[in-house]
């Protein structure tokens, strides 16, 4: 049975650990070709780990030169672009507003917007020459109801929102849709013991408001970008769709009740 990317060519940012590794991982047992963008270097050893199906560049994605190579490198290696996931992001810095700086801010929207931005500017101008495909952002539940002293990283993740909203828009006639993914409170990141499971360990506490009981995992992002990534979502665009365990629904029926997270970054994107 083909799998659910077969030939396919996939570029994934922010390839080189927690949520983009998981997605090169699947998306090559699906059937893609991928390749891994990353600025740690970290993407060669998961292009490594990966396979023969993955290849591995160094992209700044908020360096408008280095997205245009990347994209490049993709039509010179598959002849085209059928996916794009806009997964690099970071988090950090979580204060009050009236705390924050002016390069904080720049520093977080240099790369969680402008590089989805340059990402899809891109890779919708050469999605256009070989008649469509789909792209998948990564935002974030804090950009869908607000995590207190998330207000820079909240705010990117909401423009990443919007931005996928308009898009979908804009391109829904030409044959590319245009969907992204708000990771709740995920298992990856600044979570103490994150970098030495891919899981919690059995008692690990969970944060506390998430219905489902449990941390999501990067693989729990990485099925959803599948899905939103395949042909099954061939009528399915502009969409924000929550991995969270039921956060943000549990968020709209509690209301000021709801606990916030202000201690850690809730992901590593």
């Amino acid at each position: 049975m083909a799998g659910r990317l077969e030939g396919k060519a996939c570029i994934i940012t922010g390839a080189g650990s927690g949520m983009g590794r998981a997605m090169a991982h699947r998306f090559v047992q699906e059937g893609a070709q991928v390749l891994l963008a990353d600025i740690s270097g970290q993407q060669d050893e998961v292009a490594r780990a990966v396979g023969s199906a993955a290849t591995a560049i160094h992209c700044d994605v908020a360096d408008e030169d280095q997205v245009q190579a990347m994209i490049a490198a993709a039509e010179d290696r598959f002849g085209r672009i059928d996916v794009l996931c806009n997964n690099a992001g970071f988090g950090g810095g979580m204060a009050p507003l009236h705390k924050q700086s002016a390069e904080h801010w720049d520093r977080i929207h240099a790369v969680n917007i402008r590089g989805v931005f340059l990402g899809m500017k891109h890779g919708i101008t050469s999605m256009l020459k070989t008649g469509g495909g789909a792209i998948v952002n990564t935002g974030s539940a804090s950009g869908v109801i607000g995590w207190k002293h998330h207000s820079v990283y909240g705010a990117a993740k909401a423009g990443v929102h919007q931005l996928t909203k308009i898009a979908a828009l804009d391109y829904s006639d030409k044959g590319i849709r245009v969907n992204a993914i708000a990771p709740g409170t995920m298992w990856t990141g600044l979570v103490a013991g994150s970098a030495q499971s891919e899981t919690p360990p059995e008692g690990y506490p969970v944060l506390a408001g998430i219905p489902m009981n449990r941390w999501g995992t990067a693989m729990d992002i990485a099925n959803a970008a599948l899905y939103l990534a395949s042909d099954e979502a061939a009528f399915v665009t502009g969409v924000i769709l929550p991995v969270d365990g039921g956060y943000c629904i549990g968020f709209s029926g509690m209301g000021a009740e709801r606990p916030g997270v202000t201690t850690a970054d809730p992901e590593d994107l």
